[in-house]
This record gives C-alpha cells, structure tokens and sequence, in this order.
C-alpha cells in the first residue's frame, strides 16, 4: 500500500497520514535504543515523512535519538516536529511560552537533533500566564531566522486557536496551521464539541495523538493486563482502563473481527475518515508495528461500518451482522 499524504492546513506542507511520535518510547527505558532507531528507520523507509517529538518527551533524549536517525537521511524528505511548554528543569523561566522560554527550547531542541531548522513547532498547551502577543511574536522571529518553517498548537480549546489566529493576523506575523490534539474513538469531546469547526473557519489541520487510546483500542487490554503493560508503570495510565472503556474497545475488536481486520486498524481507519485530520500520529515499540499501523490506509470505513461503530460507542442496540 503506498503511503498517503495529506495537506496541512492552507500551507503548502504535505505529511504522511500515518506518522510516528516518540512521547513514552524514544530516548527512555521503555525501548531499546536500537529498536527505537530500527523503528524510526521503518517508518521512514515505509513512506512516513512525518516524525513528532518534543523536548520534554524523555527530557530532550527522544529528540537525540531522533536526530541520530533522521541525519542518515534527506533532511528536505522528512517533516520534523517538536514542542514547547512543561517544565524542563527547576529553573522559574525554563516552562511556558515566555518569549525566553521559546527562544532557548528551540535552540536546544535543534542542538539536540542536531538540525538546523523544525518543520512544525508546536505550543504543547495553552499558557495563561503569557500575553498572547509575546508568544506569537518569539515564534514569527525563529520563522523568520529560519529555525521554525510553521507553527501549530496542541491541546489549545477552540477560543485559544481563534485568539492565536487573532493575535497573528494584528502583528502580522505567521498564523498556525495545525493544532495536534488527543483525538480516538473513545476519546472524541475536545475535537468534535466546537473544535473542529473552528479549526476549519481558520483553515486549520488535525494531527492527531494517541489514536489508538494508548494501545487500548488495539485489543491488548480486552482480556487481561500484560504485565509490561504501562498500567504497572504509568500511575495515569489506569485511568485508561475503565470497565466502560474497555466494554467499547471490546465490541471494537468483535466489529474488527467480523469485516476481516484488526482493533487497531479499524481505530487507525476511523480517524482517518475525519477529513480534517492531517496525520494520525503512532507509536511504535517494535519495527513490525509501523507496517501494522499503515495498513488502515487500506481499510475504508463505510457508511454501514460507521454505523456501527457508533452503536457501539454510544452504546445503542448492535445492528445486524455486515454480510
């Protein structure tokens, strides 16, 4: 299946429909530098340009990972991201969207990748404490020197984005293009309640994260917990795991296994049907998962299907068996 590429925003930029990201992976314990690097390789040899990381995933290891495997690589061919805003250290300004903070993230997340420019910086969450002004301007001056081609948010509501857009438009300066939030089957109320028609109003893409409600809609969790499962390593992870969540992904993988496909490829495909998503960003802990990920390009998710899938979701009466 050749890989798809989709339109971000009103920009020029095209990325993969599946991407790979490197938060609670790349850089940390969880997996083995060498088949994090043979990951990122088969992503990238599969067709995937668009590779998302952040400098606080691993505090700043996923990015030297990263970077380590992109430069064996045509840097043009590749879509490379990172973010801003949690707390790097104790330091008072190394957090935020301080025009400070942004500035010297950045040049620490190039150093770290070892480039000399990001294709997509994104704020990694709205900051309050920070005039609006002062974050578009810090960016719209790494665009200009060259250190950042196009912005984007992540996890900003819908008055954040039309504000951002707003503050944008009055300085003249760069308008996002792209807003990155948590988006999947069971986790659908940020993006559908208002968002996505603001997003459009602005001509603003989707890229998205944990399509596959970290790993719950592949299955894994239907009928027992593994036990190098996150759930005994990650204190939020348990929240995941709700009887109501997995009631969903159950019905999920019964859905998946009567058209012929899996839990994950149908989760991947649902996404993928919002017109307005750009690119779903996956994990991957082991290089065969990077061809599991790009085979919901092939699926296509039907109105019957649809029909389905929401049944179970909403939790109405099944309708009768897909012949």
């Amino acid at each position: 299946m050749p890989m798809e590429y989709r339109r971000v925003g009103k920009s020029g930029l095209m990325v993969s429909a599946i991407s790979l990201g490197a938060w609670l992976t790349y850089g940390s314990s969880s997996v083995e530098q060498d088949t994090a690097k043979a990951c990122l390789r088969a992503a990238i040899e599969q067709g995937i340009n668009f590779i998302d990381t952040a400098d606080m995933y691993s505090y700043g290891e996923a990015e030297k990972l990263v970077g380590a495997v992109i430069k064996d690589y045509k840097r043009s061919d590749l879509v490379i991201s990172t973010k801003a805003y949690w707390p790097m250290s104790s330091n008072v300004n190394d957090r935020g969207l301080s025009r400070k903070h942004i500035t010297e993230s950045v040049n620490a997340s190039l150093k770290r990748l070892d480039q000399e420019y990001v294709d997509i910086f994104f704020c990694h969450r709205f900051d309050d404490h920070v005039p609006l002004e002062e974050t578009v301007r810090a960016i719209d001056d790494l665009i200009h020197q060259g250190k950042i081609l196009y912005w984007g948010t992540s996890m900003w509501n819908a008055t954040n984005i039309s504000d951002g857009v707003a503050a944008a438009k009055l300085l003249n300066a760069n308008r996002p293009i792209v807003e990155q939030p948590k988006y999947n089957m069971l986790d659908r109320d940020f993006v559908e309640s208002g968002l996505e028609t603001t997003l459009k109003n602005h001509g603003l893409s989707l890229v998205v994260w944990s399509p596959l409600a970290q790993g719950v809609l592949t299955g894994k969790y239907n009928d027992t917990i593994p036990s190098d499962s996150r759930y005994h390593s990650v204190p939020w992870f348990k929240d995941q795991l709700t009887p109501a969540r997995l009631d969903k992904a159950r019905g999920i993988a019964q859905l998946a296994q009567e058209i012929g496909t899996t839990s994950g490829t149908l989760a991947l495909a649902w996404v993928l049907k919002n017109s307005q998503v750009a690119s779903a960003i996956t994990g991957a802990t082991k290089p065969e998962q990077v061809a599991e990920n790009i085979r919901a390009l092939e699926l296509t998710i039907t109105d019957e299907i649809n029909q389905k899938i929401e049944a179970i979701l909403q939790n109405k009466p099944v309708v009768p068996k897909i012949n």
